[in-house]
């Protein structure tokens, strides 16, 4: 084992040199503080309304699905997630899985083999990047949000299928992929588009219902969507929509749902509930998007698409120093460093809630004034 020590030893010294070791701490002891650093977008996690949905899902299914889902693990509770994100977001079919991250690997890893083109863009997250990794297509990187490099690839591909990987808003910078452009290249070229949606359900489209929707792309057969229940929805797990074809292929196909017990109940549950308090409160929709707005003036950069923006830093070590100077000032930011941002730019990362008082929301300007 020495190999090992002394290679985890050299490792974590080049990462504590460089600014970018990572530790873990208990944010629920960290006292009363303003959050601007999670992903619980419109303040769901702890509405009554969402707690009761995964309580009553507990109660009545158990702690955990139990088995895979091609086992015994589908729950009816399962199939009432799928009809109701189908329904909320205008795809025909929905596939509820463990996780966001699970998704993305779940849809790239079964529709890609020797004969597909992946065509990335360069900022997409981990999980597609990993996805890609563990598919058999060939992978083209191009640069971001840029739709003729898409349409370049596609034209030019030698493979009989290709799928285009993005986020509609990217989790780092927060900018808004051109998505109508992309889904208009994709159909000329006989392409699937895979879009993660992680960052625009419940903070993007009418309603909350995503930039696929509101671009009128939740019908066609060449778009797919990937998403996550634990930002806006509060939850956990995640999810793809798609095609009934596309569903079944997956059922079938993709070995992280196949091979990886079906979502908790009570998961499905609080996103049940919170699917229907988004959808009789859009107000929240609409307060997330007036919170970024405010955040993004007090940091003197571009309103972003959704609740996420980004603030460049000079390097890691100063952002992780603003970190801690907002957070002895009582109020809680994020900082992407490498390897995390696909520029290699460190940046501190705010997060939009609609659930912040206008109290809270002055008290975070003015911290955030005094980073300058």
């Amino acid at each position: 084992m020495s190999g090992f020590s002394d290679w985890l030893a050299a490792r974590a010294a080049t990462r504590e040199t460089a600014g970018l070791t990572r530790r873990l701490f208990a944010s629920d002891t960290a006292g009363p503080m303003i959050d601007l650093a999670g992903n619980d977008y419109l303040g769901l996690s702890r509405d009554p309304r969402v707690v009761a949905g995964a309580t009553k899902a507990s109660e009545a299914y158990g702690a955990g699905a139990g088995a895979s889902r091609l086992v015994t693990g589908t729950l009816s509770i399962h199939d009432q997630l799928e009809a109701a994100l189908a329904s909320f977001t205008g795809f025909p079919s929905a596939l509820a899985l463990s996780t966001g991250y699970h998704a993305n690997l779940a849809v790239v890893a079964a529709l890609a083999d020797a004969d597909t083109l992946i065509v990335s863009d360069a900022h997409v997250h981990a999980s597609m990047i990993d996805a890609c990794r563990l598919s058999r297509g060939a992978v083209q990187v191009v640069p971001h949000n840029d739709a003729p490099a898409v349409e370049h690839a596609l034209a030019n591909r030698t493979q009989p299928r290709a799928i285009v990987l993005i986020e509609t808003i990217y989790s780092v910078l927060g900018d808004a992929a051109p998505v109508a452009e992309l889904a208009a290249a994709c159909a000329r070229h006989d392409a699937l588009l895979i879009a993660d949606e992680a960052h625009a359900l419940g903070v993007a489209g009418p309603g909350g219902r995503g930039l696929l929707h509101q671009a009128d792309l939740t019908g066609q057969d060449h778009v797919v969507a990937t998403l996550t229940l634990s930002k806006s929805l509060g939850s956990q797990g995640g999810a793809i929509l798609a095609s009934p074809a596309i569903r079944d292929h997956l059922i079938n196909t993709a070995r992280p749902f196949i091979y990886d017990t079906g979502l908790a109940p009570a998961a499905a549950g609080a996103a049940l509930a919170a699917l229907d308090v988004i959808a009789d409160e859009p107000e929240r929709v609409r307060r997330v998007l007036d919170v970024a707005t405010t955040l993004a003036d007090a940091c003197e950069v571009d309103v972003p698409a959704g609740a996420v923006l980004a603030v460049p830093m000079p390097g890691p070590t100063e952002a992780v120093a603003a970190v801690a100077e907002a957070a002895s000032q009582g109020v809680r930011i994020g900082c992407f460093r490498p390897p995390s941002t696909p520029d290699g730019i460190s940046r501190l990362r705010l997060t939009a809630h609609a659930h912040l008082t206008d109290p809270e929301l002055d008290r975070a300007r003015t911290v955030l004034l005094s980073l300058r």
